[in-house]
């Protein structure tokens, strides 16, 4: 459902000790399993073809406080980080979109062997 290695199901973010380490994808997307933005973020990602991580947070108290801090003080979700930065949440993301400033991050098709 999300991205490349969603981590939607039964994954804290906490149990992670490099939580925004992009090292499989440069995007990633800390939110929770009731936020509609959070969802938004996660289909404009797909529609785009680029690759993203999605980190649940609703239950975990510890990267919530991580986020806080990571995060510029940002305590709604979602939350995206590329390349290890914070750019705000979906409305910022939109805004990166509509300017192109996704396109780099695409996954490239795969060559025929």
């Amino acid at each position: 459902m999300a991205g490349d290695s969603g981590t939607r199901e039964g994954w804290a973010a906490s149990e992670n000790p490099n939580m925004n380490t992009p090292e499989t994808n440069r995007v990633r997307v800390y939110g929770t399993n009731y936020c509609g933005y959070c969802r938004s973020a996660e289909s404009l990602l797909e529609a785009r073809g680029v690759p993203f991580e999605y980190v649940d947070v609703t239950h975990d108290p510890e990267a919530r406080s991580w986020l806080v801090e990571h995060a510029d003080g940002r305590r709604t979700v979602p939350v995206v980080f590329i390349d290890g930065r914070p750019i705000g949440g979906y409305q910022e993301l939109a805004r990166l979109a509509a300017r192109g400033g996704l396109d780099g991050l695409r996954q490239k098709p795969q060559a025929a062997a």
